[in-house]
């Protein structure tokens, strides 16, 4: 029996499976794939994984699915022509925005466009206040010519967001009934589906974009269950969620935007599995893959999770809002495939652009002629240009000496000089990004340890390391398909927000326990529909607080419990040092909790993985040769480049060396010490206060 993960990246799919022992449930073999990524159709490059590793998934019993399609229909504004509908007097609200100004002394700055034209807004009267209580009744006797509007736009697919309706959704459900009865065939959304948070601006803007592209993710996870159907696979197949889990595809096409950042959060997941099964609690997790590179802090065992989301935020950008349960992961344009440019005042830079699968980096040998990291890295030889993506290319050297000695022209350095300086700035902006998970947020990172996986992790991460000071580095086995395997490890999660003002009192107990305590029951009554056991389910309890006249909240979690006196004065107690955590100073006010956060977990049987055999070779005879390494500041030295797959536990080595397998390269820098644990992994100790 099979379990099967894939997860498309901006430059490759990836492919990963277990070979289940169905008596035991023990994993017998862990097996990989990696193909390009095919923008005209996602599901092409799925199954091109599936057949180059001849894998028949009609013997899998689990399929689990990450992609980028969601985040990429928005980014490269490819989703559909969309229509909203408001409340009266709340059409603009979305192009109005928040009074943020990032690039705050361009006189001429714009603030982000909206998704939705204000030709394609639309009011209807009626009000609820921010209690629940109606105001107004709602009045839909022009409804119908809001709609033969939007057919004559050929609008695809209409938003629904109405004043309040996260307090009371009577409203929004009457608009969404008379759109379906009057034109069935169009795609709706409604915010109290999605979110029912307050904060017009965003739950407004979230709204819109689920819309904006529905019909894609729709399409797209479509034609994928059609070519599993097709291929017999008859089990429910999974994709994963922006929220660290995983859920079906039936409940993910009713809200996909819940998919926003399905691949890298799986990542991060496995990091925290990872952990668990090493006995790593307190991980930094660095993801470099072809195009991006992502981070995320694990403290405790505890992914972080942040619900106050934005995307294209930047210094020179508002950003858009994103209202839903997001793994908190800072993402940055660095990667195997970014681009080295010089700009006219003769400065290098690295990324943002990416040279993407195609054609690639200048090594790939497709006509590419911007020198990216890859090539860099292969100038200083820390890629092997004879063992090129596991052999399957053959790096095209004279075309990377070729054009690095025009980047070097401009810049008036050696070749080798130059390289270093492009490994150096895509390092210093993943150490940015770093921070900005740990030191910004009151982490000190030489308190956790550094798992580092995707196609170039094992590239960076100890310099990385080095630089911040981080004891320990973590290269996983299979490490540029971790992702993929971090799925395969996840359960089905769901994440329901509720916005109710509570003065945290002794009043509040009973507003905890009823409140906590219905949401459970409808979770339950949901997960009963789909025929998922009760059985299964676990819930997981947070709670959003702030000082009284504060206008934003920081979540905690709050244990699963009937809430008495005493655990209402230690929920404020934990409020008040999660706080000063963050922001450094406590306040002596009134807290009131904002928002009710619960989480819902439906357990997936997961295969348990087995240890490394060890079969007593030395680790003389895991060493494919030795060539000379350039280690920037430390030199260039005779380096031995030792074969990832025939590494056993137990074994041992000491920098400089590299560490090599078909689709990874891991560089351990002179004195670093590197242990092989009983998995696989590799543990290379950065400074003496490493755990060994």
């Amino acid at each position: 029996m099979l379990r099967v993960a894939s997860d498309v990246g901006g430059t490759f799919t990836d492919l990963v499976y277990f070979e289940i022992d169905e008596k035991t449930g023990k994993a017998l073999n862990i097996k990989t794939a990696k193909s390009n990524t095919t923008p005209s159709g996602y599901e092409i490059g799925v199954f091109d994984t599936l057949n180059k590793a001849k894998v028949d998934i009609s013997n899998s019993k689990f399929f689990a699915h990450g992609t980028t399609v969601v985040i990429n229909s928005i980014t490269e504004r490819k989703g559909v022509l969309t229509g909203l509908i408001t409340t009266k007097g709340f059409r603009d609200s979305i192009e109005i925005a928040r009074g943020d100004r990032p690039d705050f002394f361009n006189l001429r700055y714009k603030k982000p466009k909206p998704f939705v034209s204000r030709y394609l807004r639309a009011e209807v009267p009626g009000r609820i206040d921010f209690l629940g209580k109606e105001l107004t009744p709602i009045d839909l006797t022009n409804l119908n010519l809001i709609l033969d509007n939007f057919k004559k736009y050929n609008v695809e697919s209409i938003a629904v967001c109405l004043i309040h309706s996260y307090a009371n959704s009577s409203h929004e459900k009457k608009v969404i009934d008379y759109i379906n009865n009057y034109w069935p065939d169009i795609d709706v959304v409604a915010s109290h589906h999605i979110t029912r948070e307050w904060r017009e601006y965003e739950r407004t803007n979230t709204t819109a974009l689920c819309a904006y592209i529905k019909p894609i993710a729709t399409n797209y996870l479509d034609k994928l269950s059609k070519k599993l159907i097709e291929s017999k696979f008859t089990a429910n197949p999974y994709v994963m969620q922006s929220n660290g889990g995983i859920d079906t595809f039936e409940a993910t096409k009713k809200i996909p935007l819940t998919m926003i950042e399905s691949g890298p959060t799986s990542g991060v997941l496995g990091a925290a599995e990872l952990g668990k099964l090493i006995g790593e609690k307190d991980i930094i997790s660095l993801d470099v893959g072809g195009t991006t590179a992502k981070c995320s802090l694990i403290e405790n065992g505890n992914v972080k999770i942040n619900t106050n989301y934005w995307i294209e935020k930047n210094r020179k950008s508002a950003g858009y809002p994103v209202m839903l349960p997001v793994v908190d992961i800072v993402e940055i344009g660095n990667g195997g495939g970014s681009i080295a440019w010089v700009d006219n005042y003769d400065k290098l830079h690295v990324g943002p652009q990416s040279a993407g699968a195609e054609p690639g980096p200048v090594s790939y040998g497709k006509g590419g002629s911007a020198i990216t990291t890859t090539d860099a890295n292969l100038i200083t030889s820390r890629i092997n240009p004879n063992y090129f993506c596991g052999g399957e290319i053959k790096a095209d050297m004279n075309s990377v000496n070729q054009h690095t000695e025009i980047l070097a022209k401009k810049l008036k350095f050696s070749k080798e000089e130059t390289a270093r300086g492009i490994i150096r700035i895509a390092n210093n902006n993943m150490i940015n990004a770093l921070k900005l998970v740990s030191v910004n947020k009151g982490y000190d990172p030489r308190e956790f340890t550094l798992v580092a996986f995707g196609g170039g992790g094992g590239m960076h991460a100890t310099s990385l390391a080095k630089e911040l000071n981080i004891p320990k580095v973590i290269i996983p086995v299979n490490s540029s398909v971790f992702s993929a395997w971090g799925m395969l490890m996840s359960d089905l999660r769901r994440d329901y927000i509720l916005t109710r003002l509570t003065t945290m009192n002794n009043a509040a107990t009973e507003v905890l326990n009823k409140t906590y305590s219905k949401m459970e029951k409808e979770v339950l009554n949901s997960f009963e529909k789909e025929n998922i056991s009760k059985d299964l389910v676990t819930f997981q309890r947070f709670g959003s607080f702030r000082y009284l006249g504060q206008d934003h909240s920081v979540e905690i979690s709050l244990d699963n419990i009937n809430y008495d006196n005493s655990s209402v004065t230690q929920i404020i107690n934990d409020f008040h040092e999660q706080y000063e955590k963050e922001f450094t100073y406590r306040l002596d006010s009134q807290v009131d909790m904002i928002q009710f956060h619960l989480v819902a977990f439906a357990k997936i049987d997961k295969p348990e993985l087995q240890e490394r055999n060890i079969t007593g070779i030395s680790i003389e005879e895991t060493i494919k040769e030795n060539r000379k390494v350039d280690f920037d500041q430390l030199g260039t030295h005779q380096t031995k480049i030792y074969d990832f797959n025939l590494l056993e536990p137990e074994m041992e080595f000491s920098g400089p060396a590299v560490v090599e397998d078909p689709s990874t390269t891991v560089v351990i820098f002179p004195n670093q010490k590197c242990t092989v644990d009983k998995y696989a992994n590799l543990h290379i100790c950065i400074s003496e206060g490493a755990n060994e």
